[in-house]
């Protein structure tokens, strides 16, 4: 299972990367994995400002639909354009070209309650 050091993770199998004020949001290897073939990705809160724990949108795969959530406040800036067309590379590619979203951090704070690379494989193991 691939985890990344570089990055932040929640318990709901979602990852963080900060750059600045900016946090680029997907869902984990351990997640896609879980889900199985990723048919559909509905975000339609681009612009919105949520609370962590909102939800953002939602993710479905042949099993199930699973909704995903926000690991810290912020406004959703940006939607990954390319899952519209080809949600699939959330199970190809979840740590590059699957991500999410793309968040303009309100509280930086916020980023000390994610998890570490290996506080997250623990969760998972």
């Amino acid at each position: 299972m691939n985890i990344p050091e570089n990055l932040k993770y929640t318990k709901d199998h979602e990852w963080v990367k900060i750059d600045g004020d900016t946090a680029t949001v997907g869902v984990t290897d351990f997640a896609q994995e879980q889900l199985g073939d990723v048919v559909f990705v509905e975000v339609e809160t681009e612009g919105e400002s949520l609370q962590k724990g909102d939800v953002f949108g939602t993710i479905e795969a042949v099993k199930t639909v699973s909704d995903m959530y926000m690991p810290i406040s912020g406004e959703v800036a940006e939607v990954n354009p390319k899952l519209e067309d080809a949600p699939e590379t959330v199970n190809e590619d979840p740590y590059g070209e699957g991500w999410m979203i793309k968040i303009k951090v309100d509280n930086k704070d916020e980023l000390n309650d994610l998890l570490s690379a290996d506080d997250y494989k623990n969760e998972v193991e």
